[in-house]
């Protein structure tokens, strides 16, 4: 959301960010205002905020008074559509998870539970009938991989197979884009290589394999800890390296303790410098999580040259590309895949990963979104010959 909006306010425009916060605040970043709104944090879920109190959002967006709306929570604020519709402004809800991912993550069976009959035939499962009510709100909907995307794409063929419409389903699925988020490519840089943290992080030549996550259940950080086992099983030499925090920190530790995995946990990491040297530091990054829709920390891994190990079953294949490599969310298929990158040549693949970074810059994901809005992109000065 910071990124997007300096995109916006490079073009000329004034965006305003409305984020969770432990109470009512207002802030500037960079020139943006960020305005908090009171939201408790939800237990387990490694710091994630909720909003409450909806009602209390639409009475600021009546003061704010916006001529475009994007909304990036799918729970509490998809009324927020309706508030938009009423006013009549332009909105946009980004896709930014699965609710049929998020919900397995939470426990067995819950994607696959009959909740109502409403929705129709075939639109099975919560995540069905929350998509046929809350989707529907919107004018649009961005997505940001075919994979983010493929809940509405489903609910939108159903809507075609049933050409009298979907019992429960307000209005028909609205348009929806997809739009690629981007990476900042001058913070992130193979230049980052810091030899002395990599000296320290990997001592003897040891392969350094990095997380960089969120320490919750559907991260599953608990798949790089068994992957890593397996590899130095297999003879490879190699030491994991943890960056985040989370609810599973200490069972994360412990689970590398008894794996007789050496293993380094450095908590949040909130300087972006160090940060970035972490990420040019490292011989591989793994992003084992299985519902990821996007994956911003494993781009600016590839932004950093290294290269990213990634789960099947998630949105990374389409970002990764060709510049590491994908296995399915189990510790042996994710361990080849681990072998397989460290196997290159340092040079081709730390140039590959930066290479594929280099197509998601930021400027093409607000100019994207700028047009999509309607609003103008503000073209460059011509430079005197």
């Amino acid at each position: 959301m910071h990124a997007l909006a300096g995109q916006y306010r490079e073009h000329g425009h004034d965006p305003v960010l409305v984020v969770p916060g432990p109470a009512s605040d207002v802030t500037w970043q960079d020139g943006v205002p960020v305005v908090s709104v009171p939201a408790p944090v939800v237990p387990g879920m490694g710091g994630y905020r909720v909003v409450v109190r909806p009602t209390a959002v639409e009475r600021l967006l009546d003061q704010l008074a916006p001529d475009r709306l994007e909304v990036s929570d799918r729970t509490t604020l998809t009324c927020l559509g309706d508030w938009a519709r009423a006013a009549g402004v332009p909105s946009v809800l980004w896709l930014h998870e699965r609710v049929d991912g998020v919900l397995r993550a939470a426990g067995p069976g819950w994607g696959a539970a009959r909740v109502t009959p409403t929705v129709g035939r075939g639109l099975r499962g919560v995540a069905s009938w929350h998509n046929a009510r809350t989707l529907p709100r919107f004018d649009r909907l961005v997505a940001t991989t075919a994979f983010a995307a493929g809940e509405a794409e489903r609910l939108r063929a159903l809507q075609v197979a049933r050409a009298g419409g979907i019992p429960g389903m307000p209005r028909a699925v609205p348009p929806l884009h997809r739009v690629s988020l981007g990476v900042d490519l001058a913070t992130f840089g193979p230049d980052r290589f810091d030899p002395a943290m990599r000296a320290d992080l990997g001592p003897g030549g040891e392969a350094v394999v990095l997380v960089v996550s969120r320490l919750s259940r559907e991260k599953r950080v608990d798949l790089a800890v068994d992957a890593v086992a397996r590899l130095r099983a297999s003879g490879r030499p190699a030491r994991l390296v943890v960056a985040g925090a989370g609810p599973l920190a200490a069972a994360l530790e412990r689970r590398a303790a008894v794996a007789g995995v050496p293993a380094r946990f450095l908590s949040f990491v909130p300087d972006r410098a160090r940060l970035a040297a972490l990420l040019a530091s490292a011989d591989v990054v793994v992003a084992a999580g299985p519902i990821e829709t996007f994956g911003l920390a494993a781009l600016e891994a590839l932004a950093s040259g290294t290269p990213v190990v990634a789960s099947t079953t998630s949105a990374l294949p389409e970002v990764v590309g060709d510049a590491g490599a994908v296995g399915a969310p189990r510790p042996e298929a994710l361990a080849l895949a681990l072998q397989e990158v460290l196997d290159r040549p340092v040079a081709e693949r730390r140039a590959a990963a930066r290479r594929q970074a280099e197509r998601f810059p930021w400027s093409a994901a607000g100019e994207a979104m700028l047009a999509l809005h309607g609003a103008p992109v503000r073209v460059p000065a011509a430079v005197p010959a």
